[in-house]
């Protein structure tokens, strides 16, 4: 049953309840939780990162990047709480920046979750290919791939109340996941001396250095999506609260969890050099060093890259109902219907998902639909902080929410805005280049787009209800 404090709040920004508020704190954590999936980003791309950096691009490769996504994930809790709202960062951009701002942000952030659901499930499919004894080529890696996505439409068409139980599984699967994979490795492999943590190898053509920030991407790619918490805010229970709190506590425990899981696994590594050159190293790492019981440990992986691709489907279908409720979108008022009898936004889901499947359709690579994903959600990300902080510079925000960084504010900001901006230049760089063209192309798209008759029309999200102590 719904809070009339929830729906109060709703109504103050601008919109009648029309979702089916049924999550609950933790569910909404489980949601993030599901997306940024440990047993999915840190395992599908495990071998490019092993390739470009080593053993050393796990051991410090991923603690950097959780240490500064964690700024990002400050920031985006802060803005969660200030504007409970499905649309999220695109609200959030539009009432700090305008509306050119937010259409900008909405878009980048579609985009985003379009490649992030498509990298997730094309990750699953190629995982699932040689374990079922076919090959791992575009052949029989897509049809797997349309099955997936397919299964993921279904259960987010029949409701949030299916998929929030089903998250709330997945948040605890992950955990006990990462435990047993983790204690069968320090029971039954053998390891390397702690010192094989911090070497390191690359690929030919790139230099020790460079080839360890390109490693990076495993751990870029698996730390995006914790912003499904904010997405799902109207349909979670006092969002104001569980949203940011959902956002922080997911990036905090894949942080933990990921690093004892790569740490356990690389440390299981026998012969690097034929890891590396193996056509999945994850998988032959495992089942190098423990046989059977390592191939059913990449089974307990795939099942939990399943629950991940469910999520990232939930979060990206609220992010074009949210848009597409202000017409924001070509067929707006079709994505913006929502189910009389689920109460889901059906017609996003389904599109979410065909859209997922042309995005693997275009990339000729597993990294190339990661590499975009990260650019697309983290320029998603930067634009509303950046938006946030001159706004708090040019005398407050129009409302703020009982979950706040205070005098922190604006130093929490600045080190996010930074690493957002050294991804952004990172990811874009050999030999992620189809990627960073693929987001010029969208960037440059976009402008003509807004200049060419989008920003006469488009009047962005409704209008925000004044609060006093705004600042």
């Amino acid at each position: 049953m719904a809070d009339p404090h929830d729906e109060s709040e709703l109504r103050a920004l601008g919109y009648a309840q029309e979702l089916l508020r049924g999550m609950g704190g933790f569910q909404n954590f489980a949601l993030a939780f599901s997306v940024i999936s440990i047993l999915t980003g840190a395992v599908t791309l495990y071998g490019h990162g092993l390739s470009y950096g080593g053993p050393l691009a796990m051991t410090l490769g991923w603690p950097l990047v959780s240490l500064f996504t964690l700024f990002i994930a400050l920031s985006l809790a802060e803005l969660a709480s200030a504007f409970p709202t499905a649309g999220a960062l695109y609200h959030w951009a539009s009432l700090l920046g305008g509306h050119g701002a937010g259409w900008a942000t909405a878009w980048l952030n579609t985009v985003g979750q379009f490649a992030i659901t498509a990298a997730i499930d094309y990750g699953l499919a190629e995982f699932l290919a040689p374990l079922l004894g076919w090959p791992a080529d575009r052949r029989h890696v897509l049809p797997l791939c349309v099955l997936v996505l397919l299964s993921h439409a279904t259960l987010n068409h029949v409701g949030v109340k299916v998929v929030a139980r089903l998250n709330t599984v997945s948040a605890w699967y992950h955990l006990l996941g990462v435990l047993v994979l983790v204690g069968a490795v320090l029971v039954a492999a053998p390891l390397q001396r702690p010192a094989f943590l911090l070497t390191t190898t690359t690929r030919a053509g790139f230099s020790p250095g460079y080839g360890f920030f390109v490693a990076l991407l495993q751990a870029g790619w698996t730390f995006t999506g914790y912003d499904a918490s904010a997405h799902a805010s109207e349909e979670t229970h006092d969002a104001a609260q569980n949203a940011p709190r959902g956002i922080l506590t997911a990036v905090l425990a894949s942080a933990v969890a990921g690093y004892v899981m790569l740490l356990a696994v690389t440390a299981a590594v026998g012969d690097l050099g034929q890891a590396v050159a193996a056509d999945n190293p994850f998988i032959f790492v495992l089942e190098t060093a423990m046989g059977r019981l390592g191939t059913a440990l990449v089974w307990v992986a795939v099942a939990a890259m399943w629950f991940c691709g469910l999520a990232s489907v939930t979060s990206n279908s609220r992010m074009l109902y949210a848009f597409a409720r202000d017409g924001g979108l070509p067929f707006s008022a079709q994505l913006a219907r929502v189910s009389k009898r689920w109460q889901s936004p059906h017609v996003a889901v389904w599109v979410s998902a065909v859209m997922a499947l042309l995005v693997s359709l275009w990339a000729d690579a597993y990294n190339v639909m990661a590499a975009l994903s990260v650019l697309a959600l983290y320029a998603s990300y930067g634009l509303p902080v950046l938006c946030g902080l001159v706004r708090r510079h040019r005398g407050g925000w129009p409302r703020v929410g009982p979950w706040r960084l205070g005098r922190w504010s604006t130093l929490v900001n600045a080190i996010a805005l930074g690493w957002i901006g050294f991804m952004l230049v990172l990811m874009s760089l050999p030999p992620n280049r189809t990627a960073g063209l693929a987001l010029v192309g969208l960037v440059a798209l976009l402008v003509v787009a807004w200049f060419g008759g989008v920003r006469r029309h488009f009047h962005g999200p409704r209008e925000l209800s004044r609060s006093p102590g705004a600042g």
